[in-house]
């Protein structure tokens, strides 16, 4: 299994970067996007915008959609089901 991965930039969560993540989804289930230090408001401590830009890309993408949080990287997968 091959894991897709983007970053997540100055500008966040944009048209564009949902574009480039929805044709990163047909190629791959999963895919790592790892939020720069520049698109964190309190730079090394901001863990909250990266939480933050986690649910917005879920309620973007919706229930077939799941995430994880590890340290500065969002680990989306896609499934075939909606999940709960």
């Amino acid at each position: 299994m091959v894991i897709g991965s983007i970053q997540l930039g100055k500008n966040g969560v944009t048209n564009n970067f949902i574009l480039s993540l929805n044709n990163l989804f047909k190629k791959h289930d999963i895919i790592k996007i790892h939020v720069l230090k520049n698109a964190r408001e309190s730079g090394k401590q901001g863990k909250e915008d990266v939480k933050k830009y986690s649910r917005e890309l879920l309620k973007v993408f919706g229930k077939k959609y799941t995430s994880k949080i590890i340290g500065f990287t969002i680990v989306m997968k896609k499934w075939r089901k909606p999940r709960k």
